[in-house]
């Protein structure tokens, strides 16, 4: 392709509205334009990456024994009231009535869909196992999308769904799409992690997240430095070596703490760490309950790990009012003793005695409190966020590592959770109905695209990794007016196509200063410049955007040589 009949309109400054680097960037390169809030255009360029991640994407499914299809984007109400999730699902969902007043939404996923297609066309265990996917248009009411294909309302995704007669085989669906995923993300060239998480809103018994390594991720995730152990923190689970008490060796004393609210403020008055403090939080569930949970002071609690150990859908921070009239006390001075809630306690808090915790009313604390004596725990539990440094739950001898992530991609074992709401059942060997299986496979297309320049980039621009570049090579003609510049770039331009390499040829007639930076700014892994003092050698340059190393190389064989460090690239891969 030539620059000069080709669509790629850069910009020089960052847009007001792009928070973080792969928008700026994005918009900056030509790659996307914005239409509407969270809504983009793809323009040539970006589209290009957006296409070769589907076909990577294609390839690693179809490998793995998925068959694609594709289901439409308006989903009609009732399939959704069958799996109860119309009322569920919040304002996200995008709710329409067509000219019959016929109530539908745009699909944010396809759970129900692919149930209705399967329920209908599945009738025995020989149909079986079936797994089908899509890459389709998405779209989800955002309350405030932001972060450029990150967080859209409209995306594109690919969607999978697998049907197995039992959890054996839903198991062995769930490996396959899992191994797919990490092949997929491999040949993009990402560095990423598989990490244990929560299900969500979808449902499910067991899931893992994909997540690219990125400073500007919005997940925190956990690794293990010794074994393969990787979890969102909302998931991570945590060992507890020692679970008995200590015993108590100070006297409890009531102390004033003017003004001291916050646990750092309260640590550095009395002259402690705030791993000596114990904390009382104050929570409402989804239940209606008020409780008190318990940590130690420099412990954050994990809300999902709280829900899921209560069974309610949420248990988030009381409202000020909530504790003002449960403790007595405005928020900040809460504490265990005299309290007539449920007490549950991080399995930490324990280990500890003769600690520091609120006193109920304000500017008080107690120290030299401990467990038993002075008050009860009605149970322990792990329901605290993980940390760097946290011993690995699956080994003896690893230690957690905290990581920033984005996720791009999603797969859960769903169970039952829509074939039987939605009575989707096979015929098994002996004639009886049996209830399918499910899993779901989710990737963000324009999401891994966007996570892969978050993950590689500089400065100056994008650093593509070779497999979601969208062309491989520039070649750069410093002066088109120069005959044996032009003929030469244009030799170089026509060889490599005859090699089957994606080069975009840099034929406008710009200053060169602008042609460099817009290289770097697009960042397509090679670049052959053609200059009039080279040449008179026989030579071109050859820069590498990601190591930024330079070399000349004969003009007869460049196109050979990139076409090796092409497919040396991809093979690494």
């Amino acid at each position: 392709m030539r620059y000069t009949q080709y669509l790629l309109p850069t910009l020089k400054e960052n847009p007001a509205d792009a928070e973080v680097i792969s928008h700026q960037l994005m918009m900056r390169a030509g790659m996307i334009r914005k239409v509407a809030a969270g809504i983009y255009n793809y323009m040539p360029f970006g589209l290009r990456s957006i296409r070769k991640m589907e076909q990577i994407v294609r390839e690693e499914m179809d490998r793995a024994g998925a068959i694609e299809c594709l289901m439409p984007m308006a989903n009609p109400a009732e399939l959704w009231q069958e799996s109860g999730r119309w009322e569920k699902y919040g304002k996200e969902l995008l709710r329409f009535k067509d000219r019959k007043e016929t109530e539908f939404c745009m699909g944010p996923t396809h759970e129900e869909v692919i149930t209705d297609i399967v329920r209908n066309t599945v009738k025995s265990y020989r149909q079986l196992p079936l797994n089908l996917y899509q890459i389709q248009t998405k779209f989800r009411d955002e309350i405030r999308p932001r972060f450029g294909l990150m967080r859209g309302r409209e995306f594109i995704m690919k969607d999978a769904y697998s049907f197995d007669t039992d959890d054996a085989g839903a198991d062995k669906a769930y490996d396959r799409m899992y191994q797919a995923y990490r092949r997929i993300f491999q040949r993009c060239g990402l560095k990423f992690r598989a990490v244990e998480a929560d299900s969500g809103a979808i449902g499910g018994s067991f899931s893992h997240e994909f997540m690219v390594l990125a400073e500007s991720g919005e997940d925190a995730i956990v690794s293990c430095d010794a074994c393969e152990y990787a979890a969102n923190v909302e998931k991570a689970e945590l060992i507890y070596r020692n679970q008995l008490t200590p015993v108590a060796t100070a006297e409890l004393q009531k102390v004033d703490t003017p003004a001291q609210k916050s646990i750092e403020e309260v640590a550095a008055f009395l002259k402690l760490k705030p791993s000596q403090l114990v904390k009382t939080l104050i929570i409402q569930t989804s239940a209606d309950e008020v409780l008190a949970v318990l940590l130690r002071g420099d412990r954050e609690l994990n809300e999902i790990k709280l829900a899921n150990l209560l069974g309610v859908d949420w248990a988030l921070m009381a409202e000020d009012a909530v504790v003002q009239k449960t403790t007595g006390a405005p928020t900040g001075f809460a504490g265990p003793i005299g309290l007539n809630i449920r007490v549950i306690a991080d399995r930490e808090v324990r280990g500890m005695a003769d600690f520091v915790i609120g006193g109920n009313a304000v500017d008080v604390h107690y120290t030299g409190a401990s467990l038993g004596r002075d008050f009860e725990v009605g149970q322990f539990a792990d329901i605290r966020q993980a940390v760097g440094g946290d011993p690995c739950p699956r080994c003896d001898c690893g230690k957690l590592e905290s990581w920033r992530g984005i996720e791009v991609g999603h797969v859960f074992k769903l169970g039952t959770k829509y074939s039987e709401a939605m009575n989707a059942t096979v015929l098994d060997d002996s004639g009886k109905a049996r209830t399918l299986v499910m899993g779901c496979y989710g990737i963000g297309i324009g999401r891994t695209v966007a996570a892969a320049i978050e993950q590689n980039h500089d400065e100056n621009g994008i650093i593509w990794p070779l497999a979601l570049a969208p062309y491989q090579v520039l070649v750069s003609m410093v002066n088109p007016k120069d005959d044996a510049v032009r003929e030469a770039a244009e030799q170089l331009y026509r060889q490599l196509g005859e090699l089957g390499i994606e080069v975009l040829l840099d034929d406008r007639d710009e200053r060169p200063g602008i042609k460099f930076k817009d290289a770097d700014l697009i960042g397509l892994p090679l670049r052959l410049t053609v200059g009039a003092r080279n040449l008179k050698e026989g030579k071109v340059e050859l820069t590498q955007r990601a190591s930024g190393e330079m070399s000349l190389l004969e003009l007869g064989e460049a196109a050979t040589r990139v076409r090796q460090l092409v497919a040396e690239a991809l093979d690494a891969d």
